[in-house]
């Protein structure tokens, strides 16, 4: 089969609110990248390495036969002289710099990911109030933050789309309705963009909490692309989050691992600041990845200085889903964001495809893809499969409409998870009867799957990725949920993370 996916770009018809305004010609310093150059400098001096790490830039090492002996040269330890110790220090600088590309009035490096940031979010809430306003689809990490900080939690249930069996968002008066039942509410946390690239109000939602005089804190992991380009959404800084976790690595184009945490002016920026610092030296390593970090420095000097690479991103994300259209076999999940009130605008860089249209369950799609195509893609539901572009990425798009387009078709027998064709649909949540915390440090014990149905489960179970908790510590574990796990462990590719084992036969409860 021979597909050409040029002169096939079309605009999403998702909805589009005026688009973010195009970034203003960068200041001479975002040309840099200190952090990232001093590092690179001090590599190439003649040092002898008495110190850690312990292969301390060996050229006969295994690491640096296998990997190059460029990274481990490049791999030095934190504290040194002239990179980030003493005063106004090159990481200072690549710091102040970050702030200043995302509208932030502080940036912290994660080297722990974006779990690490929602766990810092978290861990800080508790000076505000006591009860968090949280978005129920919000990532595990988030409620591995409650654990750690022992909130209550009101939920606020996001739109389902029962079709893709997917979640999305919240709207601003769902939001205010939950913070009317909430006296003592610490923060309002939400999620924008979804895993399926859905976007939120935020805007509203932001005005909705400071209304109630709480901050709002976003979860914008696949977000930390927007507002480089006026093809893109705003970021949610912009839009008046307060607190914003960014995922750098997923689509900013830093290395696995690394990300950032963003501080707004604001209200509640100089209550804030303090407490952040501090949870931020709790959760982040001593030994913090000089790699890790360099990367987020030239992912934000990349963003900041060339919008026309994120640019032709977008435009080879436009000409799939064109493609996609006019063949007629799959059909674009975003295509039908516009039935959701939540939703105000779809991320470009994500490709979310009905492959179910097409005659085949997305687990099998990726499976196939993957083994048979050489082709990988982001996550795959039992609907559909997920593509994600990085910012400055220009993929091979025919290669990619070529192999979803040689699918085989119809498969539906015994491919769906469980093997029955039956179309998988989120679970609704079980009643809260205990705090996360709670639930977590009480006594435990191990019962069957069976058994555990009504009894309250001790710990976060979420099919993986994208990692939305289906059953926290605290809740009652439902039959509906017991049996999504399950044949979500059992589908190609499958896994439940917090399980005791990959059937999920068996499940922790509070004793």
């Amino acid at each position: 089969m021979n597909i050409r996916t040029t002169g096939h770009r079309t605009p999403s018809p998702t909805p589009t609110p005026s688009p973010s305004p195009s970034p203003s010609r960068p200041g001479i310093g975002q040309l840099r990248a200190p952090y990232a150059e001093a590092v690179l400098s001090h590599a190439g001096r003649d040092w002898l390495r008495l110190n850690v790490p312990g292969h301390a830039a060996a050229p006969g090492s295994d690491l640096a036969r296998f990997f190059g002996s460029r990274i481990t040269a490049l791999d030095f330890p934190p504290l040194l002289d002239g990179i980030d110790l003493g005063p106004d220090t090159p990481l200072d600088t690549a710091l102040a710099l970050a702030a200043e590309a995302w509208g932030a009035r502080r940036t912290w490096f994660l080297t722990n990911g974006a779990s690490q940031g929602n766990q810092i979010a978290s861990m800080v809430a508790p000076a505000l109030g006591r009860t968090l306003v949280v978005q129920r689809s919000v990532h595990s990490s988030v409620i591995d933050g409650l654990v750690l900080s022992g909130l209550d939690a009101v939920f606020v249930q996001p739109s389902v789309d029962p079709e893709q069996g997917i979640a999305h968002g919240v709207t601003a008066a769902n939001v205010a309705a939950a913070l009317d039942r909430t006296p003592d509410a610490a923060a309002v946390y939400i999620v924008s963009p979804s895993y399926f690239g859905a976007v939120a109000d935020v805007r509203a939602i932001a005005d909705t909490a400071h209304a109630a005089g709480v901050p709002l804190i976003v979860d914008e992991a696949w977000g930390s692309h927007f507002g480089f380009h006026p093809g893109l959404p705003a970021n949610a800084l912009s839009e008046g989050a307060d607190l914003v976790t960014s995922s750098t690595h997923k689509l900013a184009g830093s290395l696995t691992q690394s990300a950032m945490l963003h501080l707004a002016e604001g209200p509640f920026a100089d209550r804030l600041e303090p407490l952040v610092d501090r949870a931020f030296r709790l959760v982040q390593s001593t030994s913090a990845s000089a790699l890790l970090t360099a990367s987020l420095d030239l992912a934000r000097r990349g963003l900041v200085t060339d919008a026309d690479a994120t640019g032709r991103s977008v435009e080879a994300a436009d000409r799939v889903r064109g493609a996609v259209r006019a063949l007629g076999r799959f059909t674009v999940v975003s295509d039908g964001f516009r039935a959701f009130p939540d939703i105000v605008r779809a991320d470009p860089l994500r490709i979310a495809i009905d492959t179910r249209a097409g005659g085949i369950p997305g687990h099998e799609a990726r499976r196939r893809l993957f083994l048979d195509h050489r082709v990988m893609v982001e996550v795959a539901t039992d609907a559909a499969v997920v593509a994600a572009i990085g910012a400055g990425s220009v993929p091979d798009t025919d290669r990619f409409v070529e192999a979803l387009h040689a699918l085989p078709s119809p498969l539906t027998t015994g491919s769906a998870a469980g093997g029955d064709g039956v179309m998988l649909r989120l679970p609704a949540p079980g009643a809260a009867k205990l705090t996360a915390r709670e639930a977590f440090l009480s006594p435990a014990l191990v019962v069957s799957a069976r058994e555990a149905v009504g009894r309250i489960s001790a710990d976060t179970l979420a099919a993986y990725p994208p990692g939305i908790p289906n059953v926290l510590p605290g809740e009652v574990i439902t039959a509906e949920a017991v049996r999504f796990l399950r044949r979500t462990a059992a589908a190609p590719n499958g896994h439940v993370r917090g399980a005791l084992d990959l059937g999920v036969t068996r499940l922790r409860v509070v004793a």
